[in-house]
């Protein structure tokens, strides 16, 4: 195990989420103060970075996988245009309220499988996110943990990464 990484929650940390639940289009992104230096800085400091979303809105029928692969893309070209490099964006298509999964955050699934495929060191690595399940999925993974306040500039709840 070598590598060192940092797992993103999507919605209210990379993008802002006031005013939509669901974000799906293109159209829906507005990027969170300050995202673009802070993933520079934590490239910069060695981390590999990866975004894990829940988007239960598949499973509820409200857009398609296509859609939120499509706007994966569109996000991930972004950060490139920004020299950010993304290794990876997972995400649960499920939704508890139509079936069960063990991949929905707050369970460790996404998590444990990045692991597994990048060989990845979890006493290196930190979720950062901003509700309670993403602290239980990374304290389930054995990651350390960062909770930031939505749609917040994480700067300040990181700077000791970066410092």
């Amino acid at each position: 195990m070598s590598g060192k990484a940092i797992f993103l929650d999507r919605d209210g940390v990379l993008i802002e989420n006031s005013d939509h639940y669901y974000i799906w289009k293109q159209e829906q992104i507005r990027f969170v103060d300050g995202v673009f230096d802070n993933l520079k800085c934590l490239l910069l400091k060695g981390y590999q970075l990866f975004i894990i979303s829940n988007q239960g809105g598949i499973s509820k029928g409200l857009y398609s996988k296509d859609d939120i692969l499509n706007l994966h893309a569109a996000l991930l070209q972004t950060f490139r245009n920004f020299q950010i490099e993304i290794t990876e964006i997972v995400f649960c298509p499920h939704h508890p309220e139509i079936e069960k999964c063990i991949c929905r955050k707050p369970d460790s699934l996404m998590i444990e499988k990045l692991f597994s495929k990048y060989k990845l060191s979890k006493e290196e690595s930190y979720l950062i996110g901003d509700s309670k399940s993403d602290m239980e999925a990374a304290q389930k993974a054995g990651i350390q943990k960062i909770k930031i306040n939505s749609n917040q500039n994480m700067y300040p709840f990181i700077s000791f990464l970066i410092g």
